[in-house]
């Protein structure tokens, strides 16, 4: 830095400072100092630590707390009273943190993310119920729904004109007798509606040794295999826009999950059936498909630009909500 201002007379300070390795900005603050700022004079009708004590005491008040400053102003106005402006109340209120809401408020309670993973069958259910129209304005039938995550097969279906937890509790326990689950084998998830979260419910998966999962509030993609399956049903193009009675809704269920659970070809398993996953006949059904795939290649290479073709597999891990730091790293999607 003492070499610097000789030098800059003889070659300039931009050439100076490039040879030295100096910074033009920190040679002109070192040069020029700022002057120091002056101290900030105090507002002459600033309110006085009293005043803002008796503004805030009034806001804060059970009277007024949850009231808006005009309307404080207001109503003090016409008491006779006159403490401050209306911007200076927003001004106090906004120091202390408390322009949007002033009561006592309770902590909103934080409910964990579920994050869940499949690697077969009978690992993870996914259940939930919705409501089918019907002829009746305002009546409705009821129809749950058990299903595997992973194969997407339909375990079991009840269709009832109740919503009930009975119900609910008779259903899970046949598709547990009918799978011949063992305990901690599976785990059950859902969202939190009143037959999930029931007592009855709960006492029945403790006695199975199944655990249940339970969505966030008001998050449905926390359960997006039962969201998904019900939007298939509904689009169907046998389904109906509404049902005449109980009987006529299982006359068209039954055949549609039939359909579903055999011969339904599912793009999330590699384009199998939820019967085939379920069972375990995948492998060798992409084992044949490959083969076909083979003799068509060996037969006109050219109509696969030479690369040998290979058929959808069925994912070996299925997620209800990938954990982050593994979606981080591997940058794709849940299945």
């Amino acid at each position: 830095m003492n070499l610097l201002p000789d030098l800059a007379c003889e070659v300039g300070a931009v050439r100076a400072c490039g040879s030295l390795g100096l910074s033009r900005s920190t040679v002109h603050r070192k040069r020029h100092p700022k002057a120091p700022h002056a101290t900030r004079r105090e507002p002459p009708l600033k309110l006085s630590e009293s005043e803002r004590s008796a503004v805030l005491d009034e806001l804060m008040s059970p009277r007024f707390v949850d009231r808006a400053p005009h309307q404080v102003y207001a109503t003090l106005l016409d008491e006779g009273r006159y403490l401050c402006s209306i911007r200076t109340m927003y001004r106090l209120l906004d120091a202390e943190h408390a322009v949007g809401e002033r009561r006592h408020q309770r902590p909103a309670v934080v409910h964990a993310r579920p994050e869940l993973v499949t690697t077969g069958p009978n690992q993870l259910w996914s259940w939930d119920i919705t409501k089918l129209k019907t002829s009746v304005k305002w009546s409705y039938l009821y129809l749950y729904v058990v299903m595997d995550v992973y194969s997407r097969y339909v375990v079991g279906w009840l269709l009832s004109s109740r919503e009930n937890a009975g119900l609910a509790r008779e259903l899970v326990e046949k598709c547990a007798l009918r799978e011949g689950v063992a305990k901690g084998q599976v785990t059950l998830h859902a969202d939190r509606g009143a037959p999930m979260r029931s007592k009855t419910l709960a006492e029945l998966l403790v006695d199975l040794g199944i655990e249940a999962s339970f969505s966030r509030p008001r998050q449905s993609n926390d359960n997006p295999f039962s969201e998904a399956l019900f939007k298939t049903t509904k689009y169907a193009p046998t389904f109906p826009s509404y049902f005449c009675s109980l009987d006529h809704g299982r006359q068209v269920l039954g055949p549609f999950f039939q359909h579903y659970n055999e011969h339904h070809r599912h793009t999330g398993i590699g384009l199998m059936t939820p019967s085939a996953v379920h069972q375990g006949r995948a492998p060798a059904i992409t084992e044949a498909r490959q083969a076909i795939l083979n003799t068509a290649f060996e037969q006109t290479p050219n109509r696969f630009k030479n690369r040998r073709p290979s058929p959808p597999i069925v994912p070996e891990q299925v997620f209800i909500n990938r954990p982050l730091d593994q979606s981080a790293s591997t940058g794709n999607k849940a299945h």
